[in-house]
């Protein structure tokens, strides 16, 4: 009966997806977009030698410029005007987000509904901008220190860099915002997502390739290729779960009526904090390697200490990287729920949680649990996010495999999917309360 249940919902679906026009419009402006995303990060910048870049990269695929030139979908490998990709908008809002919860200021904007909201997200593009100059002209310098790379090195080439690669920031952050509005999904979700899976086909021949020469031996690749499926499907479930708090409203009197009593549920998911905690830790981990590699090996002693401390696999790097995952786990979720807005909402609309009293025992409460799942949800990504550091430093597979990247992918799948059956389940109802309208209006 269940399975029946399920392949009448899904027939629904496609039904409701064959006719709904405006959905159709959605999908189709979503994929343009994205085609646009693509074509320009092969568009690349002016005064580059592509084949000294191409050794280059080559060499470092193992820093930040692998981790960052995975999300880009190989632009920033091959330096094209969509090179730093959204990432200056990411860390822009991030940091907006925790001067929301430091400022004064910043959090009476928040306050104030949709006009607070529209400053916060003016103040997000404006930081935005000043972020990808700074990483831009980091870029052009470190490109000049590398000898061949640059053909005309000066302040031209440096402005130049500055302009393109900012200006191509600005642009994906305009092209995500209209996908968020006139398309499926979060814009800025899909345009990374986008980038992964493009070079997923690559980094699939390049492991078989290992294999095919003897590098990687068949075991291993499809040890690999099994944990992979089975990482996906723990990702699946973890994703999809969540604790549901049972609220009950009392019977209440609306105008001459009793209205009975009702419950609902409160869903609280295991990780609220998403993908943004591996993220961060990754950044932050990575730029020491960064920099040393663009010193090519003339920086201070310390700084190359460092840099081989911090490589993948080595102990340091990985319990580093434990710590940085469960920080900004608990940072993002106390930033995207509040135990005591929503106890306030919750005794604003009469409900309450079944022995817990109303107001700040409810807040209480509702900390205590989020506090335990949060817990659960970063042991997640640690897990999920250190087994594949361990084949990446070991076993020498393609970066493309990082659990980051797979978390990702499978995260804004699933936010996708979401998505559509929200509007088709829109539709739907649409649908319905027109029939009831003209029904009515014949009666």
């Amino acid at each position: 009966m269940a399975s029946m249940a399920e392949q009448l919902a899904a027939n629904m679906s496609f039904s409701a997806l064959a006719n709904s026009q405006e959905l159709k419009n959605r999908i189709w402006f979503t994929l343009g977009a994205l085609i646009v995303y693509r074509l320009g990060s092969y568009i690349p910048m002016p005064g580059i030698d592509s084949i000294a870049l191409e050794q280059f990269a080559q060499q470092n695929s193992a820093g930040i410029l692998g981790w960052m030139n995975s999300l880009a979908g190989g632009a920033l490998g091959r330096m094209a005007i969509f090179a730093l990709n959204v990432m200056p908008y990411i860390s822009a809002s991030i940091i907006i987000q925790l001067m929301t919860s430091v400022s004064p200021t910043l959090e009476a904007l928040k306050k104030e509904g949709e006009s607070g909201r529209k400053k916060i997200n003016q103040y997000t593009r404006y930081f935005t901008v000043l972020l990808a100059a700074m990483q831009a002209y980091g870029i052009a310098v470190g490109l000049e220190g590398q000898g061949s790379i640059v053909t005309d090195p000066g302040m031209f080439f440096r402005a130049s860099t500055v302009i393109t690669l900012t200006g191509g920031t600005l642009f994906l952050m305009w092209l995500g915002e209209q996908i968020t509005s006139r398309g499926i999904g979060n814009g800025v979700s899909l345009i990374i997502f986008a980038g992964i899976v493009a070079n997923l086909p690559h980094a699939l021949a390049a492991m078989l390739e290992l294999g095919r020469t003897g590098q990687m031996s068949f075991f291993l690749i499809l040890a690999i290729m099994v944990m992979a499926f089975a990482v996906i499907a723990f990702i699946v479930l973890v994703e999809r779960a969540q604790r549901r708090l049972l609220i009950q409203y009392p019977k209440r009197q609306v105008g001459m009526k009793m209205t009975q009593a009702e419950s609902s549920h409160l869903p609280i998911k295991i990780n609220t904090s998403g993908v943004i905690p591996p993220i961060f830790a990754s950044s932050l981990l990575l730029l020491p390697i960064t920099v040393a590699n663009f010193s090519a090996g003339k920086g201070p002693e310390w700084l190359n200490q460092v840099t081989a401390l911090l490589g993948h696999g080595r102990p340091l790097y990985l319990v580093l990287f434990a710590a940085l995952i469960v920080f900004f786990s608990f940072f993002q979720t106390s930033i995207m729920f509040n135990p005591k807005e929503t106890a306030e909402n919750l005794k604003k609309s009469g409900g309450f949680i079944l022995g817990i009293r109303p107001g700040e025992k409810t807040a209480e409460y509702l900390d205590w649990i989020l506090t335990r799942l949060t817990v659960i949800g970063a042991a997640y990504l640690v897990f999920i996010c250190l087994i594949p550091e361990f084949l990446v430093g070991y076993s020498g597979i393609p970066f493309y495999f990082g659990g980051t990247s797979l978390l990702i992918v499978v995260s804004v799948t699933l936010d996708t999917v979401a998505q559509l059956q929200g509007h088709m389940l829109a539709q739907q109802y649409g649908k319905l309360l027109e029939k009831a309208s003209l029904r009515s209006k014949k009666k």
